[in-house]
């Protein structure tokens, strides 16, 4: 059995896109080199985290998200998905949660939005 707490990100010095698990049947890889810009916003106990890329938008709910803000500066961020409710409690103080992962494509003709909750 693992004693390992489980993750809902992963960083990798050596990757070149992002794979966000939108659901166990969805995902979305993003390129670092379409990344345009983060935004992070506290709102009580949680945290925004507003990734926008070219061509789409990605907000991330959750709690101490600024290391997975610090991975993506780096270009470093390889992964993100939500974390089970069941599993929330396993992850130590300080580490990030993500709740909640909305995804919205930039096509002004049809904005389609994919939503992940854990």
């Amino acid at each position: 059995m693992s004693t390992k707490p489980p993750e809902c990100w992963a960083n990798d010095a050596q990757a070149h896109a992002i794979r966000i698990e939108v659901s166990s049947d969805q995902a979305l890889l993003l390129p670092h080199d379409a990344f345009a810009f983060a935004e992070l916003k506290r709102a009580g106990e949680e945290q925004t985290l507003r990734l926008v890329f070219a061509m789409h938008e990605v907000l991330v709910r959750g709690h101490s998200l600024r290391r997975i803000e610090t991975a993506l500066q780096r270009m470093e961020l390889s992964s993100l998905s939500t974390l089970p409710a069941n599993q929330r409690s396993l992850i130590p103080d300080g580490q990030p949660v993500v709740l909640e992962i909305k995804i919205t494509e930039a096509n002004p003709q049809e904005k389609r939005t994919l939503e992940a909750n854990g």
